[in-house]
């Protein structure tokens, strides 16, 4: 009898998890994935397509809430953790859940679910979701092309949509995120490596993803999400720390495991923290990985026009995953705001409708600024519903995408980048060394 398989997870690794653990082995039938974290990814189906023909009708997709209920309803043998980002706690207490209702319980090796590139890969890593992982890797696709070699980026999945369409996402110009009907978070993501003239590759089905960037990279940079492992094996591995939030490198799932994994930690914004929390998140990274080298970089803040901040009342829109499960009271537009001479940032609570509201009652740490979330057609309306109801004088916008270019907004929209700046060469040295060592 074949053992009866569940998946939880959050609409990413749990179908890369399937392709390479499960699909086409007959000693496993998958009953069903679960969905959590992300809102509107359940109800739908891992088709057909996708699944294999063992899936005729595909796989169903249930909300996480049903988790027990489905575990002895069908008799699953076993559940199999697929998501990121968590408290150890909160990674236990699923376990208990799962095991009470008699299933067995697992967590895999990052090692039993990574493919093989021909090409040599650098993965770019965190140990929580808004610690700089971007920052890193198009500063690692700059050094590539300044040494006359083609850098290719694999983004982990963000497969919100219809799931056949999305196998394989190639997204070589700004026109490419509309061909894909991309959300307000992938768009943060991809955007920044599009300006930037690094193609970026997503989607659902990485061996075909993978196959595909080999044949236009010289070097693949995995650029990953949350806090996930990387489904490619690297030859290098980096993973990014963040000071601001000393304590979480212990504690979280999987951050510590990609931590534990590197080959080269960087403790980024060290120009936002205080000279004690470096070195006590030096020292939890020195306790958990003694071979990895430690180096710190900046996070460096622009905008274009920087007078136009001083003395207005401001609405603040920050990255979403970075300050919703992110965790983070601030971002880059906070930064800015402050660091501009901004007179007031204003509360966006007052003026949130719809999903937008409910943000604010789920994450009780959010206060002065407004999360740029839009995982669908209706929370993007409410965003900009938000943004446009807000008494302020100019919006400052502190995630990676233009969301002018999204939403039509009342008001003067203030974009802000930020970019690393390292501290001593050692992340150039590394790369220029890793790229001319495998030609």
């Amino acid at each position: 009898m074949a053992k009866k398989v569940l998946i939880i997870g959050a609409a990413g690794r749990d179908f890369h998890n399937f392709n390479m653990l499960f699909k086409g082995r007959k000693e496993y039938r998958v009953v069903a994935f679960t969905a959590a974290q992300i809102p509107f990814i359940e109800n739908r189906n891992y088709p057909k397509a996708l699944a294999g023909k063992e899936y005729g009708e595909g796989i169903p997709i249930y909300s996480e809430a049903l988790l027990t209920k489905l575990i002895v309803q069908h008799k699953i043998d076993l559940c199999v953790m697929s998501y990121s980002d968590l408290q150890n706690q909160e990674v236990m207490n699923k376990a208990s859940v799962v095991n009470a209702a008699g299933a067995d319980f697992w967590l895999v090796a990052p090692a039993h679910t990574m493919l093989r590139s021909k090409k040599p890969v650098i993965a770019v890593c965190a140990v929580r979701t808004g610690s700089g992982k971007s920052q890193v890797s198009r500063h690692i696709a700059r050094i590539i092309k300044k040494l006359g070699k083609v850098p290719v980026a694999i983004r982990h999945p963000m497969p919100y949509g219809d799931l056949r369409r999305q196998a394989v996402e190639r997204f070589a110009t700004l026109k490419d995120l509309e061909k894909y009907k991309t959300t307000i978070e992938e768009r943060e993501d991809y955007e920044p490596h599009i300006r930037n003239d690094t193609v970026v590759y997503s989607g659902v089905d990485y061996e075909k993803i993978l196959r595909a960037a080999e044949k236009e990279a010289d070097i693949i940079i995995w650029d990953g999400g949350n806090n996930d492992a990387p489904f490619i094996k690297p030859d290098l591995f980096i993973t990014v720390a963040d000071p601001l939030r000393v304590g979480d490198e212990l504690s979280y799932y999987p951050g510590q495991t990609v931590a534990r994994m590197a080959d080269l930690l960087i403790i980024n914004k060290a120009n936002s923290a205080t000279e004690l929390e470096i070195e006590d998140l030096r020292q939890d990274l020195e306790l958990i990985n003694k071979k990895a080298r430690i180096v710190l970089a900046n996070s460096v803040i622009s905008v274009a026009h920087p007078e136009s901040i001083r003395g207005k009342r401001v609405l603040v829109i920050e990255d979403g995953p970075t300050v919703t499960h992110g965790g983070m009271k601030f971002g880059a537009g906070t930064v800015a705001a402050k660091k501009f001479g901004a007179r007031e940032i204003i509360s966006p609570k007052k003026y949130a409708v719809g999903n937008i509201a409910a943000l604010y009652e789920k994450y009780k740490h959010l206060d002065k600024i407004l999360p740029a979330v839009g995982y669908s057609k209706r929370e993007i309306r409410e965003l900009q519903e938000t943004i446009n109801s807000a008494k302020c004088d100019i919006v400052v916008s502190g995630t990676p995408t233009d969301l002018g270019r999204i939403l039509k907004i009342n008001k003067p929209l203030i974009n802000v980048k930020y970019e690393l700046e390292e501290r001593n060469p050692h992340l150039r040295d590394t790369i220029i060394n890793f790229a001319r060592e495998r030609k």
